[in-house]
């Protein structure tokens, strides 16, 4: 009788044992590692996203504000060439936001984004009484024009020359206080032949802008420059 006990005991504990061996091992073996088995939660998971998936990146802050329609004026297709179209007067617009979002678009790299905020900016610039709204708002442009001059992508930069010498049209002198932060990456920019003619014109313009002073200012970080007036 007892050994029908300790047989019928060890009859049960076995099959526990391979159970629990056969569980431990589930996890480790190549078919669990290959394909694991979807649960519906998993697509309410944020950790099964890929990081570097294609649509994981959030917008750009210009994009998103462009998105929710907080910029005043979009892209019209045309034949020949494109154009902005205002939602209302530029005049009526403050440039306080709209011109600095505009100025953080430079740095976009993907139409139509590209195209509106290079636009924009210029066009906001050459609106009735633009000097005054333009020179309180320099402290805050200046660093992201800074950015702009300062981006790797060699039309971000370009897109940052052109705003910057637009920018000094309309506010003359005003921007000489500044105009040291933005010489540094321009003098880098001017190493490379591609890009040395267009600089210098870029100098010669800010220099007719800017005035006596501005001569200075720009010999100080690029000493190879040569005023127009000499």
């Amino acid at each position: 009788g007892s050994n029908v006990l300790k047989m019928s005991s060890s009859i049960k504990i076995k099959p526990k044992t391979a159970v629990l061996k056969i569980q431990s091992a589930l996890p480790c073996s190549p078919q669990a590692a290959i394909k694991p088995q979807p649960k519906p939660s998993d697509k309410l998971n944020p950790k099964t996203i890929d990081p570097f998936g294609a649509y994981t990146r959030p917008p750009s802050a210009f994009a998103a504000i462009y998105a929710k329609g907080g910029i005043p004026c979009r892209l019209v297709h045309g034949s020949v060439k494109h154009r902005l179209q205002w939602e209302c007067l530029p005049e009526t617009v403050p440039f306080d936001p709209l011109l600095l979002t505009l100025a953080e678009g430079l740095r976009e790299t993907k139409h139509p984004y590209t195209f509106v905020s290079k636009e924009g900016f210029k066009e906001l610039l050459m609106v009735e009484g633009a000097t005054e709204k333009a020179i309180p708002l320099l402290p805050r442009l200046v660093p992201v024009l800074k950015a702009a001059l300062a981006h790797s992508d060699d039309e971000v930069f370009e897109r940052g020359l052109d705003a910057l010498v637009q920018l000094s049209a309309v506010v003359g002198p005003s921007l000489n206080d500044h105009l040291k932060h933005l010489l540094t990456n321009i003098s880098r920019r001017l190493m490379n032949k591609k890009f040395r003619e267009r600089i210098t014109v870029a100098l010669q313009k800010l220099e007719q802008y800017g005035g006596k002073a501005t001569v200075e200012i720009i010999k100080y970080k690029i000493p190879t420059y040569c005023s127009i007036s000499s």
